[in-house]
């Protein structure tokens, strides 16, 4: 008996409602730029300089305490998080200082390490500290600067991609889609000011792919339907190749949302960030290869011209697709 999330055939109608969905979409990005500019990203060491000195210690952890103990050392902005994990054993209490980089210097040095654990050590003579990162400030804005052409390129390339494969307006849905996934990612972020970090651009990298490969199959199945059905109007043609695709689109997601889900779940504090990140990129980028690219399509149109041959790039339109035999 082989399991089906949504029927083998439907006959759903995605565009009934394709203005709401682009409305609600394009406030949904310009919210996600206002909160950027407004509340700003938490930026972890990698991208902000500095040092993170992750603790462990026995007895339940006291923030204000640890804060007191360290504002005599005068090492300006400092963070204290607490990490809660299900995997903790009851006696583990972790907590990660955030100790911003020092004027003139690329990174915390030992000796202000070593001041930062001895006045932890008064708080609490049980606390342990398994691991310390350092990022200087020279290092952490080269960092930012290739996250952000990283990024770039990835969308320039699907663009060029997507162009060859289909056509220019196939290129523009898509890309529609894919920078919206990456705003309301960054959106999330500054809203719930999760710490973002070098992990976080290798998801973002992830969704641009995983949203496209949703992107790709639908068109695919478009490019042959504009073949098959050509007196149908691109709207129903829209629709017909969605419908075709969606068992195979919601099986997909779903099956990456359970391993992603588990290791949301069991996979300790080090990585939550990343998944929970791919968690949403797969949700949003679900979302926008039916209702965002594909309604970005129909709004531009398709050139269809029947009156040449269906034989390739030299002899006619490809159905409808300017480099319909480019495969990929």
């Amino acid at each position: 008996m082989r399991l089906k999330l949504v029927p083998s055939e439907t006959t759903w109608d995605f565009f009934r409602f394709s203005k709401l969905a682009l409305g609600g979409s394009a406030l949904a990005v310009i919210a996600s730029i206002v909160l950027f500019f407004v509340a700003g990203l938490n930026f972890g060491i990698d991208f902000r300089g500095g040092t993170t000195i992750r603790t462990e210690a026995h007895s339940a952890v006291d923030v204000a305490a640890y804060r007191d103990a360290l504002q005599g050392l005068a090492l300006g902005d400092i963070s204290i998080t607490e990490v809660f994990d299900p995997n903790f054993n009851a006696d583990q209490h972790v907590t990660m200082v955030n100790v911003q980089a020092q004027d003139g210097q690329e990174a915390v040095t030992p000796d202000t390490i070593t001041a930062i654990e001895a006045a932890l050590e008064e708080v609490d003579p049980t606390i342990t500290f398994p691991s310390v990162e350092s990022v200087g400030p020279t290092v952490s804005g080269e960092l930012v600067q290739t996250a952000i052409l990283a990024v770039t390129l990835a969308i320039a390339a699907v663009l060029i991609y997507i162009w060859l494969r289909f056509e220019w307006q196939f290129s523009l849905g898509a890309v529609v889609a894919l920078v919206h996934d990456v705003m309301l990612t960054i959106g999330v972020f500054s809203l719930f000011q999760i710490r973002f970090d070098l992990a976080i651009i290798a998801a973002l990298l992830t969704i641009v792919g995983y949203s496209l490969n949703d992107t790709v199959v639908v068109f695919d199945r478009v490019r042959e339907n504009l073949r098959k059905y050509k007196k149908r109007p691109l709207g129903e043609v829209l629709n017909l190749s969605i419908n075709e695709t969606l068992s195979r689109t919601v099986m997909t997601s779903v099956t990456t949302l359970i391993a992603l889900i588990a290791l949301f779940v069991l996979g300790g504090d080090v990585i939550r960030g990343f998944v929970f990140a791919m968690i949403w990129g797969v949700v949003v980028g679900t979302y926008s290869s039916v209702f965002v690219a594909s309604a970005v399509l129909l709004r531009l149109g398709v050139t269809r011209d029947w009156s040449k041959s269906d034989s390739g790039p030299g002899g006619g339109s490809g159905g409808g697709t300017q480099f319909a035999n480019v495969d990929a």
